[in-house]
């Protein structure tokens, strides 16, 4: 088996280090890099090309989901496994629908992280058993709601993340930097925004989201 080049990533350095070493225990695997956060992950990405990243979610500067966006937007090959404390079903539905090929809990022992990242690099997928099974119910639950409801005006989920940053006050440049667009995709999402909403401007848009409980 050819060595998988590990990246850490975790905003503790006593959890860094302490994988770090019981990592490296294993003779199959290569701890090449350790970043403190998100924005360090895609650097050390680029730089040292490891064929895994182990991330944590919560992270300052950039948090690992967005890290994991830019990631596999610029080096599909490199393989995610997100590792983490909460047990929140959102967070494993976005982190895998994003590419990340597993996600388990930080909790888990010492061992089994070792076969996950081998099973991982053989192109498997994994889910801990406790959240596997959140994931099913939340999926069942979600069913229900969609019968029960239609979204608002008709707007795609891309939309309803830019409706929420005007809501928050954010200009086109800050929009396009935070989802990872061009300003003139963030502009054409805008003007379509508009359309559905019967709105003529940022403040009538912001309004009426606010509102009308569109966004939070």
């Amino acid at each position: 088996m050819k060595k998988i080049r590990l990246l850490l990533v975790d905003d503790q350095e006593l959890i860094r280090e302490s994988l770090a070493f019981v990592l490296n225990t294993d003779e199959d695997i290569d701890v090449v890099g350790l970043a403190a956060n998100g924005q360090e992950a895609i650097d050390l990405c680029e730089e040292l090309q490891p064929t895994m990243v182990l991330m944590d979610i919560k992270m300052p500067v950039l948090n690992g989901i967005e890290a994991t966006k830019v990631i596999k937007q610029n080096w599909p090959e490199i393989k995610i496994m997100i590792l983490t404390t909460f047990q929140e079903v959102e967070q494993v539905v976005e982190a895998l629908s994003i590419g990340a090929e597993g996600y388990l809990l930080k909790a888990i022992h010492p061992k089994d992280l070792i076969s996950g990242i081998k099973h991982i690099q053989n192109n498997g997928t994994l889910l801990s058993q406790d959240l596997a099974k959140a994931l099913v119910e939340q999926v069942h639950t979600s069913r229900a709601v969609d019968k029960a409801s239609k979204p608002k005006y008709g707007l795609t989920e891309r939309e309803e993340q830019i409706l929420q940053c005007l809501a928050n006050g954010l200009s086109n440049k800050q929009i396009s930097e935070k989802l990872f667009l061009s300003e003139g995709t963030v502009k054409n999402y805008i003007s379509s925004i508009y359309h559905k909403l019967d709105v003529k401007d940022r403040f009538q848009a912001a309004q009426k989201a606010k509102d009308e409980d569109i966004v939070k």
